[in-house]
């Protein structure tokens, strides 16, 4: 980064100066230069500390991110040398190889079918597509869609047996070992706020359903009109309705408009998880939950956990709106 000129080249000079030229005037002249530059610079080196740390926002540190996926990668490495059912032996053991404090592998085949999981033995053979956490959120489907094209990253709650069994908001990483099967772990995250409680999420639902049955009685273009107007009738509350198409292109996104008309349909949050793709998936079934982290318009597009709502309208478009979490990441 470019360091800004904040006078500390000015102020070195003159002292230099002064003191090559060494008399009782100039060394009294010296010290006062040296007093006044100190309270000047001093400031400026803080604030400007404090604004790179600024810029550089991050809900969990890289390190931890890179950490996750090494972990995955050396299943996954396992799995490819040792052979499936060997590889499912040590995974399913609760104080195998791949038990690490919160880091574990679990391993599903691509129907959502459990095939490995050290801490949920009674898992092990069942389908569990449709399983979802206390928010609704489809989260075991969410990660087959993540691990089908290689690998990627989806967000749920989950119990973490490193704490007590205790439900917590988790980062979920998952790898495709062949077209049979894939193996996933995760990062718990104690310290965000995931509980959104259920008359909020009755809220959220009730106002993308009035949306939805906007559009149909007024058609699709009268609808995104609508949406699109920072002042309309749908932006309230803090709340607003977003639109795509099922290519990923921004047909309603009030708060946005210069992303209109483009495809987002490989947009990722800042831990990498595809929000648009996973809107795409979820609202491919009719309706349902998901969560990304993203600018909120009522903090100044502050970055924070969302737990959206999308809604199929026709087959070729859908439609949803979101509530942030209290705190931003």
């Amino acid at each position: 980064m470019r360091r800004k000129d904040d006078g500390r080249g000015w102020f070195c000079t003159v002292v230099s100066m002064l003191v090559l030229d060494m008399n009782s005037k100039n060394i009294l002249l010296a010290i006062f230069f040296f007093l006044v530059g100190a309270a000047l610079l001093v400031p400026a080196a803080l604030g400007e500390a404090e604004g790179e740390e600024e810029e550089n926002p991050a809900p969990i540190a890289p390190e931890k991110v890179d950490e996750l996926v090494a972990f995955v990668q050396s299943a996954v490495a396992f799995a490819q040398e040792k052979g499936r059912e060997a590889a499912l032996e040590e995974f399913s053991k609760k104080n195998g190889s791949f038990v690490r404090g919160e880091l574990y592998i679990y391993a599903y085949d691509f129907n959502g079918t459990n095939i490995a999981h050290p801490f949920k033995p009674d898992w092990i053979g069942e389908s569990k597509i449709n399983e979802t956490d206390s928010n609704g959120v489809l989260y075991i489907r969410n990660l087959v869609n993540a691990a089908r094209p290689g690998y990627g990253f989806t967000y749920f709650i989950f119990p973490n047996p490193a704490d007590g069994g205790r439900d917590e908001f988790k980062i979920g990483y998952a790898m495709k070992v062949d077209d049979g099967w894939w193996l996933g772990s995760g990062l718990y995250l104690p310290e965000v706020s995931a509980s959104f409680d259920q008359e909020e999420r009755d809220g959220l639902v009730a106002y993308v359903e009035e949306a939805k049955s906007f559009a149909l009685a007024n058609g699709r273009e009268g609808g995104l009109a609508v949406y699109n107007d920072p002042s309309g009738s749908f932006t309230r509350d803090g709340r607003y309705i977003f639109a795509y198409d099922y290519d990923g292109v921004t047909l309603a996104l009030p708060h946005q408009p210069e992303l209109l008309g483009s495809s987002r349909i490989e947009a990722s949050d800042p831990i990498g998880v595809r929000f648009i793709r996973e809107a795409i998936e979820t609202a491919s079934l009719g309706r349902g939950y998901i969560y990304y982290i993203y600018p909120d318009s009522s903090r100044g597009m502050r970055p924070a956990l969302k737990l959206s709502y999308v809604s199929d309208v026709d087959g070729s478009w859908f439609l949803g709106s979101g509530i942030y979490a209290e705190v931003p990441v």
